[in-house]
């Protein structure tokens, strides 16, 4: 079983808030600070997968190329 969450090349810093009961994510290994959160453990996945793809999209619409995890 692995603790890591992967899409895309990009790989998911998960933390659990206990003052706001939600997971705090953000994409681990880039500068560019994109971050994500849910209150079940079960959404974790698409909340990531959707961080990614919003950051990929946007990084198109204003024509930047996106970092990739060093």
């Amino acid at each position: 079983m692995s603790n890591s969450m992967l899409y895309q090349g990009y790989a998911a810093r998960i933390e659990f808030s206990s003052e706001d009961e939600c997971f705090i994510g953000h994409i681990a290994g880039i500068k560019d600070i994109i971050g994500f959160h849910c209150e079940t453990a079960s959404k974790l996945k698409t909340a990531f997968e959707e961080a990614v793809s919003d950051y990929l999209e946007t990084c198109h619409a204003v024509g930047k190329a996106p970092q990739k995890p060093s």
